[in-house]
């Protein structure tokens, strides 16, 4: 492929669904996505999949959560939804926390960005 080149992008007509969205206006939403033929009609051959999402407020501001809820009907994904959504931020919390976990054991070298003056020559740095 030349540089310049665009990738040909194509929607795969043969995984198509119809996207529905659910809320409760206050703690998140659930979509439901059914999969449809090419022609936009009900596929009964493939199942119907519902997630959920959420955003957990924290100290550093807004983190959206999204996780798939295991159900059949609305009311199955909707009564599944608290623990789905317990299990999405506790995942995001421990990423979070391994995150800083690395961060905080980076060896901190003298001409890369975080120290002294951040990369810039001679920056921090006392010179005669």
């Amino acid at each position: 492929m030349a540089e310049n080149e665009m990738p040909e992008i194509k929607v795969d007509a043969d995984s198509m669904y119809r996207e529905e969205s659910f809320t409760d206006l206050k703690v998140g939403s659930i979509r439901r996505l059914t999969p449809v033929t090419r022609d936009g009609e009900d596929d009964n051959s493939r199942d119907i999949i519902f997630e959920g999402s959420a955003s957990l407020m924290t100290p550093a501001g807004n983190l959206p959560l999204s996780f798939e809820l295991e159900a059949d009907t609305l009311s199955g994904a909707i009564d599944k939804f608290p623990d789905a959504v317990n299990a999405a931020a506790e995942r995001a919390i421990e990423e979070l926390k391994e995150m800083q976990r690395q961060q905080s054991q980076q060896i901190q070298v003298p001409g890369q960005g975080g120290y002294g003056g951040g990369g810039q020559e001679g920056g921090g740095r006392i010179q005669f």
